[in-house]
């Protein structure tokens, strides 16, 4: 039951990462996105995927969408 309860949560997770406005909250929430998922890994009883998932998911990719974002230059329309 707490699979699909993660399951329900990750999707949202992703539909609002994607109907966000501002990219570093974008970046913020699909780190948190990720992390959901590596928790469902590790419920699954893969360990080692969800130590990856975690490192990569919840750390690298945002941190590089964040740096990604610093790096540009904004326009406000």
């Amino acid at each position: 039951m707490i699979e699909y309860v993660i399951m329900v949560i990750i999707v949202l997770g992703a539909i609002i990462t994607l109907m966000q406005k501002d990219l570093l909250k974008a970046a913020v929430v699909s780190g948190i996105t990720g992390l959901c998922v590596a928790f469902l890994y590790e419920i699954l009883l893969a360990p080692d995927v969800a130590l990856t998932q975690a490192i990569v998911g919840a750390a690298i990719v945002p941190a590089f969408i964040a740096l990604a974002v610093k790096k540009t230059k904004r326009t406000d329309d």
